[in-house]
């Protein structure tokens, strides 16, 4: 696993959290609420990504 792709989902994470904060702190729940699922949608499409590589490795491996 590469240090880059951690920092990508940790950088996302913090960012979020710290919107979201804001947001909920300013009486803007609504916002928060669709800022915390942009950002967990987010992180998902980097996870799929590395997926992609993974299964693109074992492929390769098998020979398929």
């Amino acid at each position: 696993m590469e240090v880059g792709f951690l920092l990508k989902v940790a950088g996302v994470g913090v960012l979020c959290a710290v919107a979201c904060m804001i947001l909920s702190r300013a009486g803007r729940e609504e916002q928060a609420v669709a800022l915390s699922v942009a950002g967990v949608i987010a992180a998902a499409l980097v996870l799929l990504t590395q997926a992609g590589n993974l299964i693109s490795t074992i492929r390769g491996g098998f020979g398929f």
